[in-house]
């Protein structure tokens, strides 16, 4: 085990009504890998604590039912306890438990995914499959880093990070061992840069893209660049060879500064169905290529789609299991609610010369069983929806009768509460696992399969 660190210090001071500190035995992790402890009779939620530790912490928030805290003292340690590598870990809200050695991480988040099946949706699965895991670090091709000038006693400064634990507020950053190296080692370069420019007050954020042919970034910026500072970041990204795009408005008004010509897009490749998606830099996709790659594989080893089945993915975005799936399947109808992704997946389906997959927007918390695409039916079906989960789906779908559902989820209590509708439809839930596709995170990313009762 590496050397503990023994003091954990935040700029944050606690509310001055509560108590200053206390210490406290840590039990289990809370549902968001906060330590849970009770003091004086009364639930804490408390940052920077493991199951098993004894520490002190700092009150942080005090409310009716349960308080809050940060651990600011590790009496006596946990033996997965690790010297985080990164120094803004303690205030820095794009990492909650660096903390915790990456292997005990995922093991914690299965307990979680099981427990809120239990406890939501009362049920459990048949059998547990291994974790889907891979290298912690350097894992984030998608990232949204925050720009800000505040006050300060030094006059106005610079603000260059991600969001601060349950905070709006900005953290300063100047290295992160979680985003992807191709962006990570020009931190020191980027925040000079924006340091630089005329209108930096004007800027609010810089979105990131990696791709495997290319990396991206997009400037928000509220008031026009200056020729100045056009100037600037295309020296940037030419240096660099990073494509840069600027966006003075919504996503519509996107344009890219360099390089002027040439392939637009970004990309990724599936190689085992020998497929490349291509993607614009705001476009949604798996922020970690090398754990999504072994998730549509089990996926689609977990639906098992033959030759004469008709397959439907719901929440399909550009077809990052949709295309995969139409290697496999008669036909394949991606759904997704968001336009732009079904433009790009028609787009995805044209470069890899698939003619047996179609792909329609439509809003999915409303009846979809009476369109024309799915009045057939479908024998299989794939669910990823986002964190809310796909309650009204899930109510709609049982109707289809489907073989087999399979449910790729980042939020184990909208699943969890979705399985227990699945169950009471005829559907029991066969197998599950975790995904370790947020290292050092408190996202539980997980994978499970509903098959139709006899």
């Amino acid at each position: 085990m590496n050397k503990k660190p023994r003091f954990i210090t935040s700029r944050k001071p606690a509310n001055k009504t509560l108590p200053v500190q206390a210490e406290a035995c840590v039990e289990k992790f809370s549902h968001d890998m906060r330590g849970i402890a009770r003091v004086a009779g009364k639930t804490v939620f408390i940052d920077n604590a493991l199951p098993g530790e004894k520490v002190r912490f700092r009150y942080s928030a005090r409310r009716a039912r349960f308080d809050e805290g940060s651990a600011v003292e590790i009496l006596q340690a946990s033996p997965q306890r690790c010297v985080p590598r990164c120094p803004h870990v303690s205030l820095c809200g794009g990492c909650s438990v660096q903390h915790l050695q990456a292997d005990t991480q995922i093991v914690e988040k299965q307990k979680i995914l099981l427990d809120q099946l239990i406890r939501i949706g009362g049920i459990e699965p048949k059998e547990i499959l291994a974790p889907l895991v891979a290298e912690p670090y350097g894992y984030r091709r998608k990232a949204r880093i925050g720009i800000r000038q505040v006050k300060s006693h030094k006059g106005r400064e610079l603000i260059f990070g991600f969001r601060e634990k349950r905070s709006n507020d900005l953290t300063n950053i100047n290295e992160c061992h979680v985003l992807h190296p191709t962006i990570a080692q020009q931190i020191p370069a980027l925040k000079k840069l924006v340091a630089e420019c005329d209108g930096k007050a004007h800027f609010s954020q810089l979105d990131v893209a990696v791709g495997e042919n290319a990396a991206a970034l997009v400037l928000r910026h509220l008031q026009p660049l200056s020729d100045g500072d056009r100037e600037r970041w295309i020296s940037f990204a030419a240096t660099a060879g990073i494509y840069m795009y600027i966006q003075p408005g919504d996503v519509s008004s996107i344009q890219r500064l360099w390089p002027e010509q040439g392939e637009a897009y970004l990309s990724y490749r599936l190689p085992e169905f020998d497929l490349t998606l291509r993607f614009q830099p705001l476009d949604f996709v798996q922020v970690n290529f090398e754990i999504n790659r072994p998730m549509v594989g089990l996926a689609l080893q977990l639906l098992d789609p033959k030759p004469e089945e008709r397959v439907l993915d719901l929440f399909c975005g550009l077809g990052n299991f949709t295309l995969p799936l139409a290697r496999s399947a008669s036909e394949v109808i991606g759904v997704e609610g968001v336009t732009a992704l079904t433009r790009r997946g028609v787009e995805n389906a044209e470069l890899n010369k698939l003619n047996n997959v179609q792909f329609h927007a439509a809003d999915l918390n409303e009846e979809i069983t009476k369109r024309p695409w799915a009045k057939v039916g479908f024998d299989k079906i794939l669910l990823d929806p986002p964190r809310s989960g796909a309650l009204q789906v899930v109510k709609g779908i049982a109707r289809f009768n489907a073989q087999k559902i399979v449910y790729v989820s980042c939020n184990p209590a909208t699943l969890a509460r979705d399985a227990g509708e699945l169950a009471q439809l005829g559907y029991s839930l066969s197998k599950a696992c975790v995904m370790d596709m947020f290292p050092h995170t408190d996202h539980v990313e997980s994978m499970a399969v509903f098959e139709r009762n006899a």
